[in-house]
Formats: structure tokens, C-alpha cells, sequence
């Protein structure tokens, strides 16, 4: 089974406009995250999808690899589709560009759900993590999830599912962590359709894979990374680094 890692990565950032060039203890945050990625050893490849030639000579000049892409996507999956549609791949991992600090293990986690599934049910596979403080649940930034008995995903919302009708039943809150890997025809698949109803409603792209009936495999993890959306999340990544690394 060939997997490949694919890291989409925009110049543009609306929170914190070019982010991704930005320095972390020496190198750029990309070819952080590219590195990080690679040192992983779970991947035949690992490529960054980018609409930018500053991001991609960041990568050619540093021995990495990349591939230019559209600027007009909508999606991370839209990206990630058009770099990989010629390139030979059972398995398509997407790493977020702006999360440098990456776990091996849950990456590996999400790889097993398709060396396990030899009937090739599952298209997708992704990870979700527990909250508990009620601004994170309501907030409609967190996407949460919720799934059949199986693990399998049911249906992705910004409100609260499932919700406490009862507030004797204590079930606990998902938020979808967004990382995820995919079988690369269930990812073109993706590619060559229009958005969905309810994926427009909710501005989630992956609800356009449940409303095509293809299931995702959702995997707990108690992993939560640094994202760097802001100066201050640099920041906090720079003392994390030198506290690993140094």
C-alpha cells in the first residue's frame, strides 16, 4: 500500500498573513512541517501542494518536494486532489501546513484504519478529541462529530451534537481535529463533485463525503497540536520547540 503525505499550503492567511514563511528556531514553519513529516518514516512520500512560488522555492531549495497548485480552491481537499491526481497512491494523508509539531502516532493510528480494512469499506479516516468546557462546545469554530457504534462517522456540525435533551444521559462532546487520510479515488471522487447541500450550509467539506454515502472512520486521540492561526500561537510554538529540541 503506497501512502503519500500531502501538505496544502496557501501564502495567504487572513489571521496572520503569511504564516507559514514565518521563523521557528531557525527554519521557516513549511519546511518545519514538511520535515517533521517526513521524519515520521510512515511515508513513500511527502509533497507540499501550494499556491505560492516563495513556499515552493522554500521547499525545492531546501532538497524537499512540492508541486504548484490553483489559487481558486475551495477546499484543503480540492488542493490536495489536484496534486496527487497523476502521482501513484493508495492512501493520501493530508498534514496541516500551519502544525509543525506532528504526531507520529496518530498519524500511524489513522494509516492502520486502511491496512485493516481489506474489504475497502472505509474511504476515509480522521481524528477527533474529546471537549469538556462549554465555550469549546459551543463555539461554532469547533466542528463536532458524532458517530455510530462502530466508529464510524454520522454527521459533522458547528452546534451542539449530540444535543443534552437529557441532561441525565451524560455522552460526551467531539470536536473533528482536521487531519485525514484518504483513499485516493474517494478523494477524486471529492475532486469532480459539486458542493453539497448540507456541506454548504455548514461550511464543512467533509459532510460532502457522508451526503455521497462514503463512510470515515473516526479515531479518539488525546493529542492536541499547536496550530499557529495568530503571532501569539508563534510564539507559544517557540517555547514548545526549544523545550523538545534544544
Amino acid at each position: 500500500m503506497k501512502k503519500i503525505a500531502v501538505i496544502p499550503a496557501r501564502f495567504e492567511a487572513s489571521r496572520f498573513p503569511g504564516k507559514l514563511m514565518k521563523d521557528l528556531c531557525g527554519k521557516s514553519v513549511i519546511l518545519r512541517t514538511y520535515e517533521a513529516a517526513l521524519h515520521t518514516g510512515l511515508f513513500d512520500q511527502v509533497l507540499v501542494a501550494t499556491d505560492s512560488t516563495v513556499i515552493y522555492d522554500e521547499i525545492i531549495n531546501n532538497g524537499g518536494e512540492a508541486v504548484m497548485s490553483r489559487r481558486d480552491h475551495q477546499t484543503g481537499s480540492d488542493r490536495i486532489a489536484e496534486a496527487v491526481e497523476n502521482y501513484e497512491a493508495d492512501v493520501v494523508i493530508n498534514v496541516q501546513g500551519d502544525e509543525p509539531f506532528t504526531n507520529q502516532a496518530d498519524l500511524k493510528k489513522l494509516i492502520e484504519v486502511f491496512e485493516n480494512d481489506p474489504r475497502k469499506e472505509i474511504s476515509l479516516a480522521s481524528l477527533m478529541h474529546e471537549i469538556k468546557d462549554q465555550e469549546d462546545i459551543q463555539n461554532p469554530n469547533n466542528v463536532k462529530v458524532i458517530t455510530d457504534l462502530s466508529g464510524h462517522a454520522l454527521y459533522f456540525s458547528r452546534s451542539i451534537i449530540p444535543f443534552p435533551r437529557d441532561e441525565n444521559v451524560k455522552q460526551p462532546v467531539f470536536k473533528h481535529i482536521g487531519i485525514y487520510a484518504f483513499r485516493k479515488e474517494a478523494l477524486l471522487d471529492f475532486y469532480h463533485q459539486s458542493p453539497t447541500p448540507l456541506e454548504l450550509s455548514e461550511k464543512i467539506e467533509c459532510i460532502r463525503y457522508l451526503e455521497h454515502g462514503k463512510k470515515i472512520k473516526m479515531i479518539a486521540t488525546d493529542h492536541l497540536s499547536i496550530g499557529i492561526d495568530t503571532a501569539q500561537d508563534l510564539e507559544k510554538a517557540v517555547v514548545q520547540w526549544k523545550q523538545l529540541y534544544n
